[in-house]
């Protein structure tokens, strides 16, 4: 098999070889003219099948926190597919599920302390949904149905999350068979007040009123649940404004409204703490992860819930089974694997402390751009930022997409999202990647054609 991996990596792809995989978020057409191949990694770095050098500046896909190759990883994965490859998850359990659900438990928020395993964030919202609904009926609020997400806010792509994201790529094809009772917020982002900010913005905290408004509209007794992402990623990097989460933490609180942080891109350290719950002060009652959680290496997602909501669920007879939701691949005993090894990482290194240490360094650098053509916005926080620009005449998102292009040619991965080139890099990041990072961007920015 060794033998064969070699080959592929490093021989010539032809067009007709690409063609029969389907590839995802993708422009196939586009891509499969001149493919953008990766072969290996290690450390900060990829390498294309040709030998030339990447440097990584997203983390794989805001995953890849602990840097790639990491062989205590690959050890931890290796060990357990010759254990034991797979475990039933219904009805049946094995050691690594329980230690990784202590391990996450130990980490997280004080109160929040149980864990549902996952295969991906996609499904951590979805079971993040069911779990809010069935708990509202559990209480005796079971007229409590409605969801209330957030424009430009990403939650996945299955149709719950989907339906309560706010990227209208993701929602226009489907339209028409989205989840039903579902409300938005409008998104924080300002640009006429709050460009070019460090950290968090200062203005947008008032935008909580809408939420107020919704309650007003349908009644607090027929809302179940609000979901936002601490801080949204996949849109460009959008910092929550000073005081606006803990302000909608009060009014769900106030209501019985559930809050869901989305945390699939901040948890595990990216802020610079454990979750973005803990960077920002604001406790919710349900948490979903993924990414982080095995860096990237095997898929896997969770969901953390606070002791009231586990015990409601933990009602009737004891042979019932309490919630009628989960996946072959729950708690897959390689996931769990990886998942420990991961946790280890983080400890042994210091790697949460390391996003604090680098990130005043990784903001400076970041803000050397303004000025830029073109440039209208640069905004960071921990180590997630994004440099946003004017929008080529009549082509929204070409301008992003064609520095994110031009950007791998010149070495460095970096993340498209629409006008927006977003970058989050490993937490072993050194000062000298960061440096070439931005020289390189920069480059390619005042070389861009209008």
């Amino acid at each position: 098999m060794t033998d064969i991996l070699n080959t592929l990596n490093v021989r010539p792809m032809t067009r007709e070889a690409l063609e029969a995989h389907w590839m995802p978020f993708s422009a196939n057409r586009n891509y499969k003219a001149k493919p953008r191949l990766l072969s290996r990694a290690k450390g900060m770095h990829y390498w294309t099948p040709e030998g030339r050098q990447i440097l990584d500046g997203v983390a794989g896909l805001w995953c890849v926190n602990a840097g790639h190759g990491r062989t205590e990883i690959a050890e931890a994965v290796g060990q357990s597919l010759a254990q034991m490859d797979f475990a039933p998850p219904f009805q049946m359990g094995h050691p690594l599920a329980f230690e990784l659900a202590n391990r996450i438990t130990e980490i997280a928020p004080a109160g929040m302390d149980h864990v549902f395993f996952v295969n991906s964030g996609s499904e951590a919202v979805e079971t993040a949904l069911k779990i809010a609904l069935q708990y509202q009926r559990l209480r005796g609020e079971g007229t409590r149905t409605r969801l209330i997400g957030r424009e430009r806010g990403y939650h996945g792509v299955n149709f719950g999350g989907m339906t309560l994201g706010g990227m209208p790529p993701n929602r226009k094809v489907w339209s028409g068979v989205m989840t039903a009772g579902v409300d938005h917020l409008s998104h924080t982002h300002d640009l006429a007040r709050n460009a070019f900010s460090r950290g968090q913005p200062e203005h947008g905290a008032n935008l909580t009123s809408e939420l107020e408004r919704l309650i007003g509209l349908h009644d607090a007794s027929n809302i179940a649940a609000l979901i936002v992402e601490p801080v949204a990623g996949s849109t460009g990097v959008l910092v929550p404004p000073k005081g606006y989460l803990q302000k909608l933490r009060e009014i769900c609180t106030k209501h019985g409204i559930l809050l869901i942080f989305d945390e699939v891109i901040t948890g595990f350290g990216r802020t610079g703490s454990a979750f973005g719950a803990q960077e920002f002060g604001v406790t919710p009652d349900i948490i979903t992860m993924a990414k982080g959680l095995t860096n990237g290496s095997v898929p896997m997602g969770a969901v953390l819930v606070s002791k009231e909501i586990y015990d409601a669920f933990m009602v009737g007879p004891e042979a019932a089974v309490e919630m009628f939701h989960g996946y072959t691949y729950s708690s897959h005993p390689t996931a769990c694997a990886a998942g420990l090894a991961v946790m280890d990482i983080y400890k042994r290194d210091g790697l949460f402390e390391r996003v604090k240490e680098m990130a005043p360094y990784f903001e400076d650098a970041l803000h050397s751009l303004k000025g830029l053509p073109g440039v209208t916005d640069v905004r960071n926080y921990g180590l997630m930022g994004a440099v946003e620009y004017e929008p080529f005449a009549g082509k929204p998102g070409a301008r992003g997409f064609d520095t994110f292009v031009r950007a791998f040619d010149a070495g460095i991965l970096v993340r498209a999202a629409g006008d927006i080139t977003a970058l989050s890099p490993p937490f072993i990041v050194e000062k000298s990647h960061i440096d070439e990072l931005v020289e390189k961007l920069g480059k390619v920015i005042r070389e861009t054609k209008v």
